[in-house]
């Protein structure tokens, strides 16, 4: 009688002569052709079935990571930035990925394996990243990195899925960005007609020009006749080698040979920023004037004199480096005595003034050189509601309302009329008073509950409640309306932990605890953290060395703190390598 047998690619599970089960599971074919069988051992055969089964499931659902090399996290990373993502981006998005995988991913990440890799792992790589003192957009940055370079993985079956789509993302608040005022402009304007270069700064806040658009613009996007300016291209960051063989000693950009390795423009950064855009007459004029200006330079410089067609250059003819330009931007604030701010803030003015002068959202799109798929979320992000526009809002809906139409004087500034104000809430407002702390509830219980659980929490300190009403409270109150509450805070515990060196290294006994632990309400928080975790060292003026630690995860204090303690006694050793002056 013939063995009954399997067919031909189905999955197979038997004892084998080392005592333990194996199975062998057919995925897909390999490159030669041949059949990609997998293959598992367990110690009993319910455990061998198991494996089986799952490899089954993954082989039909979401497919088997693809047989080959081993990856470990670095060696995918460096091969993706380096042979994947670099010659299909453009440079400054290279850039950022480098600067990314290398000082940040591969340090923290990198040695794991690819397939082991887990969400947990990134989260925790994320929440170290903020608390050695990483920006919250840099860790933000690293997430985005990684998840396009898994992603890439997963495209290519080195994994089944790609962990950094599940990991939580660093929380990036944006920060709402305040446009320069009118008076604000004026004032760089009157001092930008003193420096070199003066239409630059003028079109960068008459008509929001990028940075790379402005100064990648040639002579020949100038069209005086009609009044337009045609942006069609963008100024790359120099990239320098070594001309002298490195011998020098210096860096690649200080060398006195150096060579740029970079092409000097690219094109826009999308099909809507190559665009048309009209001058007022006051720009063309300067414009002009600048254009003989310099004419003249370029007879002054005689053979050092460079050629290359671009409207703001060196003195020799060269395109100006977008770092001197920035510089150049932060000593026009401090010229003209305005707060500091981005170059980029310039772009926020210019669309700001668009809004304020009504200016179609379609004009808009194209002055700006937005994508029409993208236009409404870049308004959002770039016109930014001044009192101006808040103004003229409340003074056209008065006008609808109560016919009072007339909103002149508005542009100047002036106050809005009562029938323009909100009516106030008639409504009381239940303020708890802790300790000079004022927190505001909409009712009476919630406000009382407080109070007495916080008076029990701090026993030496006033606690109690009063009711206010809700024009006292908008001229008096921390916050206005928006801080007052519905219902109870929430209450969280934020850990501590704390140890002081000696010089040397030496632990100090300070008669305490190492590690305790405070219960907080989330108002409270900003006196404590209100973050998962962070640390520092600090030398205090005994020269002892205090490692310090606080946030509200327990493990991640902990993890932390040998961090910290091990940063300390570094630093009570070796103080010259944190800068530290230490007395003799």
């Amino acid at each position: 009688m013939a063995k009954n047998r399997q067919p031909n690619g189905a999955s197979s599970i038997y004892l084998g002569k080392d005592g333990r089960w194996h199975g062998r599971v057919t995925v897909g074919v390999k490159d030669d052709g041949t059949p990609d069988r997998r293959h598992i051992s367990r110690k009993t055969r319910a455990e061998a079935t198991k494996a089986v089964r799952e490899l089954e499931r993954q082989r039909d659902s979401t497919g088997v990571r693809k047989a080959g090399q081993t990856w470990t996290v670095e060696t995918w990373l460096t091969h993706w930035v380096e042979n994947i993502a670099a010659p299909n981006v453009g440079e400054n998005t290279i850039d950022g990925y480098r600067v990314a995988v290398y000082h940040h991913l591969i340090p923290g990440l990198g040695a794991h394996r690819l397939e082991k890799l887990e969400p947990e792992h990134l989260e925790r790589f994320y929440q170290k990243m903020r608390a050695n003192g990483s920006a919250a957009g840099t860790a933000h940055q690293a997430h985005r990195t990684v998840n396009t370079a898994l992603n890439e993985a997963v495209r290519r079956r080195h994994l089944t899925t790609n962990p950094a789509s599940i990991a939580k993302a660093p929380k990036l608040e944006e920060e709402e960005v305040e446009p320069y005022s009118l008076e604000e402009v004026q004032r760089l304007l009157a001092e930008a007609t003193k420096v070199r270069n003066t239409a630059r700064w003028v079109i960068a806040l008459a008509l929001g020009l990028r940075q790379g658009e402005v100064l990648g613009l040639k002579w020949e996007d100038v069209d005086f006749e009609v009044g337009v300016i045609l942006v069609r291209r963008g100024r790359l960051r120099p990239r320098y080698k070594h001309g002298c063989g490195d011998k020098c000693g210096r860096k690649p950009g200080y060398c006195p040979q150096k060579i740029n390795t970079r092409r000097e423009t690219k094109d826009t950064k999308t099909r809507a920023g190559k665009r048309p855009i009209g001058m007022p007459e006051e720009l063309l004029k300067l414009l002009k004037r600048h254009k003989e200006e310099q004419e003249r330079e370029r007879v002054l410089a005689r053979d050092l004199w460079v050629e290359k067609g671009y409207v703001f250059t060196s003195p020799t003819g060269e395109p100006l480096n977008p770092n001197t330009d920035f510089h150049r931007w932060k000593d026009l604030l401090k010229a003209a005595k305005v707060r500091d701010g981005r170059l980029h803030d310039a772009r926020h003015t210019a669309a700001t003034v668009l809004l304020i002068l009504g200016v179609p959202e379609a004009v808009v799109d194209r002055i700006m050189g937005w994508e029409p798929g993208k236009s409404a979320r870049m308004r959002r992000r770039y016109q930014h509601l001044t009192g101006q526009v808040l103004q003229q809002t409340a003074a056209k809906v008065g006008g609808l309302l109560w016919g009072k139409p007339d909103v002149s004087g508005l542009m100047t500034g002036t106050e809005p009329t009562p029938t323009q104000r909100s009516e106030p809430n008639d409504e009381p407002v239940h303020v708890a008073h802790l300790a000079g702390r004022l927190v505001a509830f909409r009712h009476h219980e919630h406000a009382q509950a407080v109070a007495v659980r916080w008076g029990a929490d701090h026993p030496n300190h006033s606690a109690e409640v009063a009711e206010w009403d809700r024009e006292r409270w908008d001229y008096k109150g921390p916050g206005g309306a928006r801080a007052i509450r519905d219902g109870m805070p929430d209450r969280r515990i934020v850990y501590h932990a704390r140890a002081v060196f000696l010089p040397g290294g030496d632990r100090l006994n300070i008669g305490r605890d190492e590690q305790w632990s405070v219960v907080a309400w989330e108002f409270e928080t900003d006196l404590y953290t209100d973050l998962p975790v962070r640390w520092h060292t600090t030398r205090r003026p005994g020269q002892e060395v205090e490692a310090q630690v606080r946030g509200t995860d327990k493990d991640a204090v902990c993890a932390a703190y040998a961090e910290a303690c091990a940063q300390a006694v570094d630093r009570s050793r070796e103080p010259g390598r944190y800068g530290d002056v230490v007395g003799r």
